[in-house]
């Protein structure tokens, strides 16, 4: 049996199968470069005027929490859970930013139009 599988998909030989393993193999690289490249830029949320600012990269890995001088003495039960407060606050200000931030990156290659010719 000599026939190829692949030509009924494409109604006559119009199906490339080499030319798909191609697309698919660029569709990866840019996809790795794009998380790559997300991994290395970071993105700040803040909270209270900037008492608290949370850093976390394009990926919404935490890398840095700064906390202004002066705006807290830790002596105080309250102050202290107010700080926790803020603190989780300013990491989902900075996270909003970075998934949104992935999304303008990523979009185009998560889904935008699929590969042409297969109906997607």
């Amino acid at each position: 049996m000599t026939q190829n599988p692949f030509d009924a998909l494409g109604g006559g030989g119009g199906f490339d199968m080499n030319a798909l393993l191609q697309q698919a193999q660029q569709m990866q690289e840019q996809l790795q470069n794009a998380q790559a490249q997300l991994a290395d830029t970071t993105v700040d949320g803040t909270v209270a005027g900037g008492a608290v600012t949370a850093t976390v990269n394009g990926v919404g890995e935490l890398v840095g929490i700064e906390i202004k001088a002066g705006g807290f003495d830790g002596s105080d039960v309250d102050d202290l859970a107010d700080l926790g407060d803020m603190i989780v606050a300013a990491y989902r200000d900075a996270k909003a930013k970075a998934d949104a931030l992935a999304g303008e990156v990523m979009g185009p290659l998560a889904g935008g139009g699929g590969l042409p010719g297969l109906g997607g």
